[in-house]
């Protein structure tokens, strides 16, 4: 017996019949003799399953080709003080129609489906509470327009920084709600965009309507704490925001159109602050924003490049093809140099220019290393980019409370 079951089984003395429950993928089955198998392909979601027989997970248990193995289990308690066994990570053998074995890897519970009300999940899901990295590459550029509005020597205005990050939230909500909108029959199709909320019938279009209508007005009430210039400037945003999910349709260049959307924070964190815009500080400062847009949103497309080809939407990933680590290597380096140039005039001292040569070093790292055939490599290296954003603010950070030379 391995020591997994003599755990478990020890465990088992201990716990009454009603004290647990064991968290499974779909398509898999409690058995009265204590076992259970998968009956489905699916593995991409996981059911809540209450069962007095489920008390030991047995190692393996075939059902026609697949099998179930390489579990990794947690003891957890919940609010009420019961006891959990939570099953994740696992693991599914198949065979494909060749007689290969094809390892699958299950969908991960997040801390939203941990600890939140079960009711909210499809919201919080939709709104991709579950994956912040959108949330970062949102945030990062207005948090680096209000670090370089600061007076030199002085800190970043605190309370814009506050409300800008609760702003990306609620923006990045409001825009990911839109794109399933729009993109829901589409998202059917797509391996990795199937189970979203809207595509897989979890939520209909006016639930999702009500939803966006909540976070725009939430939105609105952190735009009004700006000034005129600023209200109207975040306004005219949302054109860009109801708009960028036609683009796939239109053009090979939806990440371009990407970029003037998710970095307008950065005309925006300067005018909340100084109430107009400086074209020689801010604009090189939202170019170099949409082209790193650029960089990290086409190695994130190259996960979906025989998606989009069969349902007959455009990405520069398919506009590159085999030459996109020319394409985005030319991307980095402009929006390096876009970079120092808003520097440069914002008169930055020198820690500035040494955390923009580390950041350089890590999406030249990026763009070097990435594998784009690989998906879940595309995906490390997307999620790297929040790395790339703080690198860049704390360099403006310390740039701007250091003294000139």
């Amino acid at each position: 017996m391995s020591m997994l079951s003599l755990l478990l089984s020890s465990y088992k003395r201990r716990l009454t019949l009603r004290s647990f429950q064991l968290l499974l993928p779909t398509g898999c089955e409690c058995k009265k003799d204590d076992s259970f198998f998968c009956s489905s392909q699916s593995t991409t979601f996981f059911r809540s399953y209450s069962s007095r027989s489920c008390f030991v997970i047995p190692q393996q248990r075939n059902q026609t080709s697949k099998q179930c193995r390489e579990f990794d289990v947690k003891f957890l308690p919940n609010h009420q003080s019961q006891q959990f066994w939570l099953l994740h990570s696992a693991k599914f053998s198949t065979q494909n129609s060749s007689g290969q074995k094809e390892l699958k890897t299950t969908h991960q519970l997040s801390w939203i489906e941990l600890y939140t009300p079960k009711f909210v999940h499809p919201y919080v899901l939709l709104a991709r509470l579950d994956k912040p990295i959108g949330t970062w590459l949102l945030a990062w550029p207005s948090m680096w327009s209000i670090t370089i509005a600061a007076p030199p020597g002085h800190f970043p205005d605190v309370k814009m920084l506050a409300l800008f990050s609760c702003g990306a939230v609620l923006l990045r909500g409001a825009g990911c709600t839109v794109n399933d909108l729009l993109d829901r029959d589409i998202d059917k199709k797509v391996e990795r965009t199937k189970s979203r909320p809207l595509a897989s019938g979890l939520l209909t279009s006016f639930q999702g309507l009500t939803f966006l209508g909540f976070q725009l007005f939430l939105g609105l009430g952190i735009l009004l704490q700006l000034n005129n210039f600023s209200r109207i400037l975040g306004a005219s945003s949302l054109l860009l925001i109801f708009t960028y999910p036609l683009m796939k349709r239109i053009t090979f260049w939806p990440q371009f159109y990407l970029g003037l959307t998710f970095n307008w924070g950065a005309l925006l964190g300067w005018a909340a602050i100084k109430g107009s815009l400086d074209p020689t500080v801010i604009f090189p400062l939202y170019i170099s924003g949409v082209f790193w847009t650029l960089v990290y949103d086409t190695i994130y497309a190259h996960q979906d490049i025989k998606d989009d080809l069969k349902v007959g939407v455009k990405s520069t990933a398919l506009r590159f093809g085999s030459q996109t680590k020319y394409w985005i290597s030319a991307f980095g380096i402009l929006c390096i140099s876009n970079l120092a140039l808003s520097g440069y005039n914002a008169d930055l001292a020198w820690p500035y220019y040494g955390f923009l040569s580390a950041a350089f070093g890590q999406i030249g790292w990026q763009i070097w290393s990435v594998n784009l055939a690989n998906r879940a490599d595309c995906n490390r290296k997307f999620v790297s980019n929040k790395w790339f954003g703080a690198l860049i603010f704390w360099g403006i950070f310390f740039g701007r409370l250091t003294p000139p030379l």
